[in-house]
């Protein structure tokens, strides 16, 4: 590229940069005192976590920062207390690697705001994981310091002896009383900025760490404002997991737009919609089946709130059906946003509730910054229409894994590990995890287009379909159904609905009727934990 061209490239982008930025409210002007405060805080910070809090403080400060289960505190406290508690870390060992096992509440977000502050590497654990494999992480991480919430009990008296364990969770707990004794002094940007590592879901083997830069840059703002429409104050309630990127990322966001953040230690659905009322929610941050746990509210009960302030419904972590885009929007209105990414890319297509519209099934287009590509085993680019390998670069991609190696590149692109066509006008359509394919008798089977028509039916709440050894085919196509209440399937019909819309190859052979699908934290199907019967149907 040119020396022109590229000038001319990056006018551009600052150009829709700025709008972005006019459109949410960043720019607007403000008392010239605040403005300036705001500033410095930026200049010395950067965009650390702990930055994007001091500096909205600086302009805010009497703004609410976070609205949970224990109350309200403005962004003028949050900044103190954090102030704090990053000073009270000093006292083991410096700056230690921190390992966070928490919910959504202010613990939890004050812990990772003083790490950053401090320059602690953080790891943020899941909490849906057993003792062994959480004792496991700690181990393989070398952390010197957990804050764990009072609950998880048996994982807190399994903690290596060499590892100081600080309870949250409370107003009694140790967190609390840490930040209530710690000197009230400010503290200085750290020489190091800690790193956030997070854990990948670990549905298919044993969770790693992947390492997040610290300062992302304005890269993520950018991306989320040139598609989804977040404002200045904002009300985010945030039902995601913070542990995870998707709940993580959101919380970047909001303190960027100086925005009120809701939390709940657990979800609930009928809660949710009450929170959305109690509050004035505009914006919810959500995983797909959360989603799907609001709608099976009854209606009557639906109906008893208000959540006509939700302008904003955004969901990632897993895969969105096609249905449920659709029902979800025609109950509270055309407000769905659909963000498609990994734990190592973020976030690299987002999909509005035109796209989603027009097209349930699709994952959306590449935001500004983002190239997203189809490539055949061979590495060779793929035509629109055509499947193949998903890969994608940005600015948002992460630095490695803690033990070492990286994703699969390609010619600047990274992997990430799923398979999908792109439209003739960009827009991805993500149809599994590559290593999900099932190969039946030589033909290949993708397990998403099998569900889609599956979960077409109205008696199906849910369904996975997966891939089960055969003698005779090498692999054949299971089914898992989740009946809604009160509803009626059998087999038959399972595979009757698959003969009538797919190849004979893709109809399930085995038919297994379940409860509930196994699922991780962030509402992905635990596939290893299906296990087929014998007396399938």
């Amino acid at each position: 590229m040119s020396g022109r061209s590229e000038f001319g490239h990056r006018t551009a982008s600052v150009a829709r940069a700025g709008g972005m930025f006019a459109r949410s409210g960043l720019w607007r002007p403000g008392p010239p005192l605040k403005v300036a405060r705001q500033l410095d805080a930026l200049r010395r910070w950067g965009t650390l976590l702990g930055g994007t809090v001091a500096s909205a403080a600086a302009r805010d400060r009497d703004v609410v920062a976070i609205a949970d289960d224990a109350g309200e505190l403005t962004y003028a406290e949050v900044d103190a207390r954090t102030d704090r508690l990053a000073a009270a870390l000093g006292r083991f060992n410096g700056a230690p690697r921190v390992a966070v096992l928490c919910r959504n509440h202010r613990g939890m977000v004050e812990a990772l705001v003083a790490c950053s502050k401090h320059g602690s590497d953080v790891v943020l654990l899941n909490t849906e994981m057993g003792t062994e494999q959480l004792v496991a992480v700690l181990r393989r991480q070398r952390v010197e310091v957990v804050i764990a919430d009072a609950e998880f009990a048996g994982f807190i008296a399994a903690v290596p002896e060499t590892v100081h364990v600080i309870t949250a969770g409370g107003p009694g707990s140790e967190l609390e009383n840490l930040i209530v004794t710690a000197p009230g002094t400010p503290v200085e940007p750290p020489a190091r900025a800690g790193g956030t590592i997070f854990l990948s879901s670990g549905t298919t083997g044993r969770p790693k760490g992947a390492v997040r830069h610290p300062r992302p840059g304005l890269s993520p703002l950018v991306s989320i404002l040139s598609r989804i429409p977040c404002r200045v104050h904002e009300r985010m309630f945030i039902e995601a997991p913070l542990f995870h990127t998707w709940g993580y990322a959101m919380l970047q966001i909001a303190f960027s737009l100086r925005a009120t953040i809701v939390l709940r230690a657990r979800f609930e659905p009928e809660r949710t919609l009450r929170t959305i009322d109690d509050t004035g929610a505009t914006a919810l941050v959500a995983v797909p089946v959360m989603l799907q746990r609001v709608l099976d509210v009854p209606e009557a009960a639906r109906r008893e709130y208000d959540t006509s302030s939700m302008r904003i419904a955004a969901v990632s972590g897993s895969a969105l059906p096609a249905t449920l885009a659709t029902a979800f929007m025609d109950e509270f209105g055309d407000v769905l946003y659909n963000l498609y990414g990994s734990t190592e890319a973020s976030w690299v297509t987002i999909a509005t509730p035109a796209d989603l519209r027009a097209h349930p099934d699709t994952a959306g287009t590449p935001p500004p910054g983002t190239k997203v590509a189809i490539l055949d085993e061979a590495g060779v680019h793929l035509p629109p229409g055509a499947p193949g390998r998903i890969f994608s670069a940005n600015e948002l991609l992460f630095t490695g894994y803690t033990e070492g190696g990286t994703k699969e590149m390609q010619g600047g692109l990274m992997s990430l590990g799923d398979v999908g066509h792109l439209d003739e006008q960009g827009r991805l359509y993500v149809h599994g995890r590559d290593d999900d394919m099932i190969v039946s008798g030589g033909e290949n089977v993708f397990p998403s287009a099998v569900e889609e028509v599956l979960e077409r039916l109205p008696q199906v709440r849910e369904v996975a379909v997966v891939g089960v050894p055969d003698d005779e085919f090498g692999q054949r196509t299971a089914a898992f159904v989740v009946v809604r209440d009160g509803g009626t399937l059998d087999a038959d019909a399972v595979r009757a609905q698959v003969r009538d819309h797919l190849a004979r190859f893709a109809v399930p052979r085995d038919v297994h009727f379940l409860d509930a699908l196994p699922r991780n934290a962030t509402g992905k199907v635990v596939r290893s934990a299906l296990n087929p019967r014998p007396d399938a149907g």
